[in-house]
């Protein structure tokens, strides 16, 4: 267990260090979806990414919340 620790660890410091990077994407990834299908899945892709920000919170067990994404515009 001592190698899955230690490649937890340092996937733990990565996302910690690069969280307005990941956020950035995910934003980004989550505009393109929702552009492509017409904003036909809006909360579906919202409430993925909130999931995703949850879990990412959650990896490294400390209380530092990821970036909050803006809510999507009207188009």
């Amino acid at each position: 267990m001592g190698t899955f620790d230690n490649l937890k660890g340092k996937v733990s410091d990565l996302v910690d260090s690069n969280s307005d990077k990941i956020a950035g994407g995910m934003d980004k990834a989550g505009e393109f979806i929702d552009s492509k299908t017409g904003g036909k899945h809006t909360d579906k892709i919202e409430t993925g990414k909130d999931k995703l920000r949850d879990a990412l919170d959650g990896l490294d067990g400390k209380n530092d919340d990821f970036p909050e994404t803006p809510p999507p515009t009207a188009r």
